[in-house]
């Protein structure tokens, strides 16, 4: 089992900042891609960045240039800096792993439970 838990959410008012984090642990071989999705109230979930083991990195339109997704491999963890907030940034964001199993080497695909940011003035 992976298990993935993010932290870091929190209010914030326009214009400001948060840093979320990630971890990844269990019985992990390898994380090939680790992502951050967010979901606000009646949307569905969407992609905000991702970032393979190799580094290459996705951002949504709306959030490029203001986010900065990073990741440390030898921790399992993934990180995302956000800047200039805005009030369509509130959603619950979720942290997303895929990877290989260390124990019956199979392909996990984790979630973490979600942190909430909220943005308003």
């Amino acid at each position: 089992q992976v298990q993935v838990v993010e932290s870091g959410g929190g209010s914030v008012r326009p214009g400001g900042s948060l840093r979320l984090s990630c971890v990844a642990s269990g019985h992990i071989d390898r994380i090939n891609s680790m992502a951050w999705y967010r979901q606000a109230p009646g949307k569905p979930r969407d992609l905000v960045a991702s970032i393979s083991s190799g580094g290459t990195i996705n951002y949504l339109d709306s959030v490029r240039g203001r986010f900065t997704i990073s990741r440390d491999n030898a921790e399992n963890t993934v990180y995302l800096q956000m800047n200039s907030l805005k009030p369509e940034d509130t959603a619950v964001y979720y942290c997303n792993a895929e990877g290989m199993r260390s124990d019956y080497l199979q392909n996990f695909n984790s979630w973490g439970q979600g942190t909430q940011v909220i943005v308003s003035s």
